[in-house]
């Protein structure tokens, strides 16, 4: 009992039932009536073939049997033959009816299965989103991006649909084979009991092949994605190294093993189906022969023979389906347990909380006995930090490549958590729980700016709906950013496209874009890690000017590549290589 109950803990359909909403588990009980009701139709429509066999094979039998002559007084019918035209009829409304309950259940399982994935994605890309920088550094985009868009489609079309199929299926064959058995139980027995022991064997014997490849699936289909990224990615260098066939290869043989085992999995769901089909018909032969021995002539055996004709059709496609659908399962296993994987990621507090307000920040930060490596077994990148910074510094930061510049920033952003000491605001310990509320007062302009293909407008105000973005400010910024001439020159002026990742522009332009977000931000702490190395001497002392004279309550620290840069720091720290730091002046530096 306790086996069972870790196999039903640790099915598939358990796992994806946990991450379901309330409305969703509702809407799949309202699925389970609506397949019921379903195979009810089937019921009534296999039963409905006794009579319309009979009215046509034996009208003068119907005609005196007792359960009849309630039809026949309604109907006011004299003649045997009448039946004929009252029973075609009544077969064809019962068929017609079932047809439209079967298409009813497809729509509705198709759109609940179809809301269930925009769930499940959106559920995947939120609480991506939400997590701690340290996780993405070390995860591949390709992998979230495949879960998300890829995999997600691939649960739901092969795993979510099959469930629901297999239910269906399941509950429908229990139908008809309920009917089936009252007609003619040996017949029922002999078809059901061959095709299912076919059907197991195969799913037994394929069950292993099918896991394989549902691995090869979900690993090639990352790599096909991280293939495309990178070739497009690094398309610049691909053209003047004149490597193309090295990535296009690359990409051929990862999409040709992804098909390959596809291609597999394929046919061992559907080969099935053309032996079944030819044992059905065999066996349907020999039961004719048998029943015709049996009973009294033909005639008398055409309707039961025309109902287990007319089961098997029916119930050798539903058959066919639910295998297929459990191979579709098992051959996508991989990819499901991928998905839940990325659906289990810890969703924070503050991901449902409203916008936080911003911790007081009125004196200083300050740095306390502060260290950092990236890995228990990696060496330190920080050690012993201690640092004070008061609100309104200018400070600049110098150092080596590796002495830790960019992740000491990244610490007081609250993008890394210190492996040891503490950050404090005002005296206040930044932790998880006001890390939000610190971040309200943080704008940022990295050495690479991200710029989406869209307007210069909307990457300034990155992020903003445009029926809140404040074009007054817009213009504003731009100016301080010294992309005004930039904006003057375009046609389109602030609704001019950049081109993905700001293809269009130059490196300084594209800098200077990523500022001017900054500076729109109204953030009273901005960080510029080498935010100005892309731009000429005379253009990057125009915005260091405009940004040095920023409201002496607004605070700036700045990692710059030229030292004149740093010249109206009041303050200049420098990362040593022995994770020692000396803070001076300008001067000092220059001396030193």
């Amino acid at each position: 009992m306790s086996k069972l109950k870790l196999i039903i803990k640790n099915s598939i359909f358990k796992k994806l039932w946990n991450h379901l909403s309330k409305r969703r588990k509702i809407q799949f009980y309202l699925i389970l009536i609506l397949i019921i009701v379903s195979s009810l139709s089937e019921i009534i429509s296999l039963g409905a073939v006794l009579p319309f066999l009979g009215a046509l094979s034996s009208p003068d039998q119907l005609f005196q049997h007792p359960f009849i002559q309630p039809i026949i007084q309604f109907f006011e019918l004299t003649k045997p033959k009448q039946l004929i035209p009252v029973f075609t009829i009544f077969f064809i409304i019962v068929v017609l009816s079932a047809c439209l309950i079967r298409l009813l259940l497809l729509y509705t399982m198709i759109k609940f299965s179809n809301a269930v994935g925009l769930d499940i994605s959106v559920s995947i890309y939120r609480s991506t989103l939400y997590q701690k920088y340290s996780i993405h550094l070390h995860r591949n985009s390709s992998e979230v991006i495949d879960a998300t868009i890829v995999k997600t489609n691939t649960v739901i079309d092969r795993v979510l649909r099959p469930i629901l199929i297999i239910i269906s299926s399941t509950i429908i064959i229990i139908g008809i084979m309920s009917m089936l058995l009252i007609v003619n139980t040996f017949a029922a027995l002999s078809a059901f009991i061959t095709f299912t022991s076919l059907y197991l064997i195969v799913a037994y014997y394929s069950r292993t092949h099918l896991k394989n490849n549902s691995k090869i699936i979900a690993k090639k289909s990352i790599q096909l994605i991280k293939s495309v990224q990178e070739g497009l990615g690094g398309i610049r260098d691909i053209i003047i190294n004149r490597t193309q066939q090295f990535y296009y290869k690359l990409y051929q043989n990862t999409d040709q093993t992804l098909r390959r085992a596809t291609g597999n999995n394929m046919f061992v769901a559907q080969s099935p189906r053309y032996v079944m089909e030819a044992f059905g018909i065999i066996i349907i032969v020999i039961l004719a022969y048998m029943i015709t021995m049996k009973e009294n002539g033909i005639d008398s055996s055409i309707p039961i023979l025309g109902v287990i004709a007319f089961g098997a059709q029916r119930l050798l496609p539903l058959l066919q389906l639910t295998y297929s659908s459990y191979t579709s399962i098992i051959s996508t296993k991989k990819s499901f347990e991928d998905v839940i994987d990325l659906l289990n990621q810890p969703l924070p507090e503050v991901a449902n909380q409203l916008p936080p307000k911003p911790i007081q920040f009125e004196r200083e930060l300050e740095l306390r006995n502060l260290s950092f490596r990236y890995g228990h077994d990696l060496p330190w990148v920080l050690k012993n930090v201690n640092l004070l910074i008061n609100k309104g510094d200018r400070i600049g930061f110098v150092g080596e490549s590796g002495s830790g510049k960019s992740t000491l920033l990244d610490i007081i952003m609250g993008l890394l958590s210190p492996t040891n000491g503490e950050m404090t605001i005002d005296n206040k310990k930044i932790n998880t729980e006001n890390l939000a509320s610190w971040q309200v007062h943080i704008a940022h302009v990295p050495q690479s700016v991200y710029l989406s293909d869209e307007s210069i407008q909307k990457n300034i105000a990155f992020g903003i709906p445009d029926d809140q973005i404040d074009e007054e400010r817009i213009k504003k910024v731009a100016k301080e950013a010294q992309i005004t001439t930039l904006i003057e020159q375009s046609k389109k002026d602030h609704q001019t496209f950049v081109g993905e990742q700001g293809v269009r522009l130059s490196g300084g332009q594209l800098q200077r874009i990523g500022i001017a977000r900054a500076l729109y931000k109204k953030a009273d702490f901005l960080i510029f890690d080498e935010a100005t190395s892309a731009l000429d001497s005379k253009t990057e002392l125009k915005i260091m000017d405009a940004i040095i004279s920023l409201n002496r309550q607004i605070t700036v620290l700045i990692i710059a590549h030229r030292l004149t840069t740093l010249k109206n720091c009041n303050k200049i720290i420098k990362l040593n290589q022995d994770q020692t730091i000396t803070i001076g002046t300008y001067q000092e530096l220059i001396n030193n």
